[in-house]
């Protein structure tokens, strides 16, 4: 895959890892370990992933520059 992929697959790499723990996490504190907890898990996570991937592609630049202005050089 070409360099200039890089940010998208990074965003992609990163919203699926971090919406899949969450929601995880969420739908074990909601449901516990009920019959069918791995299909509540999924369906959430999917709905997770699909509202956190653009939401990582917007806000990964400004997070880059909020940093940049919080540290040294």
């Amino acid at each position: 895959m070409p360099a200039r992929f890089a940010p998208i697959l990074f965003g992609f790499v990163l919203s699926s890892l971090m919406s899949f723990v969450v929601s995880g996490i969420s739908t074990f504190r909601n449901a516990g370990p009920v019959d069918g907890f791995f299909s509540l898990w999924i369906g959430a996570w999917l709905l997770s992933w699909l509202i956190a991937f653009p939401i990582v592609l917007v806000a990964a630049p400004v997070a880059r520059r909020i940093v940049n202005g919080l540290v040294r050089s």
